[in-house]
């Protein structure tokens, strides 16, 4: 049997539909036509009877099967979940993963049909989610490598809370009255939100032990296959999800890691444990950990020394980007990434600058566009190291950016050094404001979401970069020769060059203004009345109710 999104569409069996005296059955019995051999046949034993038809009527059943044809009458019968096949002897994380994720799927199914009063499916999705929280505690008792009391009595809570649960809802089924079913109702989500709780203690207590396992492993071991595979695995959870990244931090496997990555034996290995560190530390306990560890200075000794290869220096990086990442509010409190910013900023410049692919740029270049946002220091840092002249140069190779993913951290950059009155200067001298004009037009190659969202940051962000920028008439001037204030107007008045987004259209009427400042008699006298002259949330509202005519 396969669950949907692991090999094929859901399959359904249904053994009652060949129990004995079904309909099928009857007919064949009523067509026997020779008189003196009914009365024999009728004595015959059904079931008996039954399993020598099924040898004839096999392959039917299995047509029915293979084209998925729902057996049941209920219209959500075929979102029944059935564990794909069990997960291989020996492999008590995937057997947790896959009984864990079927066990949550079944608990949000049966709150979502208690809350329609659809008593006789709460009742047996119930029992079915008994089975297979047994399933779950048999079948990793029997891999797991030892049992403690703390889990044995989660195991007895969970399979407790599931026995109240399918008695109370098998009550539900006999009571007619509807004043009773509504306090009845209150008693059943209680029960339902508890076994909820003690099944995710259960879980979290197991997957705790399987990971403690490996660090364990991973911190032991001397051999370079075990390492890889242990560090696989430990990459592979922190792809379920933050509550797996805080068990491996809280056990200790960003230590685990750190210290794979000191060692000079096996190079092959730091890439793949950087990557898992990165992911790990998309949680607060992991960028705590790391901060314990000096994480920090082992990443800026990585950066800088050129014997390491260059994708062991990118994914350095990309733990530089998620630890500094200005979507995370714990960040901030890393104190020791000043310490080594400006060794980090050099080596990502370079990074960028000597960059093989558009991959290894995307990771240097997204570490630098935050650590802008993480301390106004890298700002000067980087007009220093000439970063305006690297950025825009690699802009024009499309080895290196290739993708709108790439542009949306150049530009980040690029916006948040503006604030500094010397880069104007620099962006004039590397003709940086034709390349903002070229970014106002940002297109999706795809209709992705994600590539979409990218098209509109770098639009929002050039026209940020813009309007700082302008301050220095000299700036403002080479955008208007460039044409950057019909641009401005066509993204304003457009939604569909800006994809409605209500970021662009403010960076835009901000960006319009400034450059109004200094040339005025580029505008027409409508434009002037509708995008400058009002303050800017009345433009904003103007702009932002326009529909497009499409006849």
């Amino acid at each position: 049997l396969q669950r949907r999104g692991e090999g094929g569409p859901p399959t359904h069996t249904c053994p009652g539909s060949w129990w004995p005296g079904s309909g099928r059955q009857s007919r064949h019995l009523d067509s026997v036509a020779v008189p003196g051999q009914r009365l024999h046949l009728m004595q015959v034993d059904s079931v008996q009877r039954w399993m020598e038809d099924l040898k004839l009527m096999t392959e039917c059943e299995c047509m029915c099967v293979l084209q998925a044809k729902p057996i049941s009458l209920e219209e959500d019968a075929q979102g029944d979940l059935i564990l794909a096949g069990g997960p291989s002897p020996g492999d008590p994380l995937q057997l947790l993963l896959k009984r864990g994720w079927v066990i949550s799927m079944e608990l949000r199914r049966i709150g979502q049909k208690l809350a329609q009063e659809r008593w006789a499916r709460v009742h047996s999705m119930s029992v079915r989610l008994t089975c297979h929280a047994r399933s779950m505690v048999s079948e990793y008792s029997a891999v797991s490598r030892s049992s403690s009391q703390e889990m044995g009595q989660a195991e007895k809570l969970l399979m407790q809370k599931c026995s109240e649960l399918s008695a109370v809802t098998e009550k539900c089924l006999q009571v007619e009255n509807e004043h009773v079913l509504k306090s009845m109702k209150a008693c059943v989500s209680e029960t339902l939100s508890t076994l909820g709780q003690h099944f995710g203690q259960l879980l979290e207590l197991a997957l705790t032990r399987e990971v403690q396992a490996l660090v364990r492993k991973l911190d032991a071991s001397d051999d370079v296959y075990t390492m890889e595979s242990t560090t696989g695995n430990l990459f592979s959870l922190t792809q379920e999800g933050a509550p797996l990244c805080r068990i491996i931090a809280k056990e200790g496997g960003v230590a685990a890691l750190f210290k794979v990555c000191r060692q000079d034996r096996f190079p092959c290995l730091h890439p793949q444990a950087l990557r898992t560190l990165a992911s790990v530390c998309c949680v607060e306990e992991g960028i705590h950990q790391l901060e314990k560890v000096d994480g920090v200075l082992c990443l800026a000794d990585i950066l800088t020394d050129d014997s390491h290869s260059e994708a062991t220096r990118a994914e350095a990086a990309a733990v530089v980007a998620q630890v500094t990442s200005p979507h995370l509010s714990f960040t901030q409190h890393l104190s020791s990434f000043l310490e080594s910013m400006e060794e980090i900023v050099t080596a990502l410049i370079k990074l960028c600058q000597e960059a093989s692919s558009g991959e290894v740029f995307l990771l240097a270049s997204a570490a630098l566009a935050n650590i802008t946002f993480f301390d106004t220091m890298a700002c000067e840092m980087l007009l220093q190291l000439n970063a305006i002249r690297v950025l825009l140069e690699a802009c024009s190779d499309k080895k290196r950016v290739d993708t709108p993913y790439t542009r949306d951290q150049i530009v980040t950059i690029l916006a948040n050094m503006s604030v500094l009155e010397q880069c104007a200067s620099d962006i004039i001298q590397e003709n940086g404001v034709q390349l903002l004009m070229g970014m106002l037009s940002e297109k999706p190659r795809s209709g992705s979401p994600a590539e979409v969202a990218a098209c509109e940051r770098v639009q929002q962000k050039a026209a940020v970069t813009l309007a700082r920028l302008s301050r220095d008439p000299r700036v403002a001037r080479e955008a208007v020769r460039l044409s950057g204030m019909s641009r401005l107007i066509e993204l304003c008045r457009s939604p569909s060059e800006r994809n409605s987004s209500d970021a662009v259209l403010v960076a835009c009427l901000a960006a319009l203004r400034r450059l109004a400042d200094f040339c005025p008699e580029g505008l027409l006298d409508s434009d002037f009345q509708q995008l400058v002259q009002p303050r800017l949330v009345d433009s904003f509202l103007l702009c932002s109710n326009m529909e497009e005519s499409f006849v």
